[in-house]
């Protein structure tokens, strides 16, 4: 029983480890790219919101003619 508990705690401290070297090898974006992206994303979210909204304004027009 020790001796799985040993491998256990030796497999999470190997994990770590990797963990710690991957994390070194990450490149974060510069924070003007990131907020251009955010802004993009947001001018695309509220440009398709208008234009789903507009759509249903326009379906609803043309079946309420149908009636």
């Amino acid at each position: 029983m020790d001796n799985s508990f040993n491998s256990f705690i030796e497999s999470v401290k190997r994990y770590f480890r990797g963990v710690r070297a991957e994390w070194g090898k990450i490149t974060w974006p510069e924070k003007q790219q990131v907020v251009m992206e955010t802004i993009f994303v947001i001018v695309i979210v509220f440009s398709f919101t208008v234009a789903v909204y507009l759509m249903d304004i326009i379906y609803k027009a043309i079946f309420g003619l149908i009636k």
